[in-house]
């Protein structure tokens, strides 16, 4: 049986699910699509290929047998994106909950059955259907629960708007000793640089009780402004629009001290480094066409 331990986004990580880019399917239509930036690489002719995804996700599962992390892959389904991870499911504490994600991606699911499987039947959850949440919005820390919402009117014709008010509730319930604190998240179907798909897009707590954040990814400045409060000014590194467009927030944590990033996020690296990290940096840049980064096909089972 597995054991799931998570409270946090920076303790020792000691097991992990993490996506495949394997038989991920054609470049998908334009209908097809669930955000605006993988829109603009499908009109582009930039849309990535698998080939070149399967070479970057190898090149994290490297990073994790190096810190002797145990992985969990999907079961590869045939024409299938499997890459992310975080997606479909998320665990706080030694619960995993499911995601009630968008319904075209059930197959997903099924193909971490065998993870499931082998967790107590107790401590699978699965929300109620009027419960929308997705793993990128959901960020557990330590007595606190933050999670990005979309509450307006127009939630439902937005596609980029994955979690309700309805499921931010159930979380609380299921942790009542936790602080569940929601931010409202800017949303856009067509301009991927006034989007927040999640919350991990926008902000991430990383060690030494330091956080990545963008100011705009917030509607509300006010909540923004109580994050910068939380951590303190000097602690967090403010990223701009480009940078959040290229997922600067959307690094991973095996450690306190050990962060996997982005080869190319030079201006981020450099003050990690400074700031005494230790940086695994691997080749990213196709999978992030798709708005999602390393946080987001990962999926952290137990960490220390």
């Amino acid at each position: 049986m597995l054991q799931l331990n998570i409270k946090d986004e920076t303790s020792r990580l000691r097991a992990v699910i993490l996506g495949t880019a394997e038989s991920n399917g054609p470049t998908p239509s334009v209908e097809d699509c669930y955000d605006p930036k993988s829109i603009e690489h499908v009109l582009a002719g930039t849309y990535p290929k698998e080939a070149d995804m399967v070479l970057e996700i190898d090149a994290v599962a490297k990073v994790f047998e190096k810190y002797d992390v145990q992985v969990f892959r999907p079961q590869v389904i045939n024409s299938c994106n499997q890459i992310f991870s975080r997606d479909i499911s998320f665990v706080i504490e030694d619960k995993i909950i499911r995601a009630n994600i968008l319904p075209n991606r059930e197959a997903e699911i099924e193909a971490i059955r065998y993870v499931w499987n082998q967790i107590d039947r107790k401590n699978r959850i699965i929300l109620p259907p009027e419960c929308h949440v997705e793993g990128g919005d959901v960020i557990p820390w330590n007595d606190y629960i933050f999670i990005g919402t979309y509450s307006g009117e127009d939630y439902p014709e937005l596609i980029t708007a994955r979690t309700n008010m309805d499921a931010v509730i159930a979380i609380q319930e299921l942790f009542p000793h936790k602080t569940v604190k929601s931010f409202e998240l800017r949303k856009s179907n067509t301009n991927a640089k006034e989007n927040a798909l999640h919350l991990d897009c926008c902000f991430q707590p990383i060690g030494k009780g330091k956080a990545i954040i963008h100011k705009n990814g917030f509607l509300i400045e006010r909540e923004y402004e109580w994050l910068v409060n939380f951590f303190g000014k000097s602690n967090v590194f403010e990223i701009t629009k480009d940078e959040m467009y290229n997922m600067y927030s959307n690094i991973f944590s095996i450690s306190e001290e050990v962060i996997i990033s982005e080869k190319s996020f030079i201006r981020l690296n450099t003050w990690l480094r400074q700031e005494g990290f230790i940086v695994e940096e691997v080749p990213y840049s196709e999978i992030s066409k798709q708005e999602g980064l390393l946080r987001c096909s990962t999926m952290p089972l137990i960490r220390e």
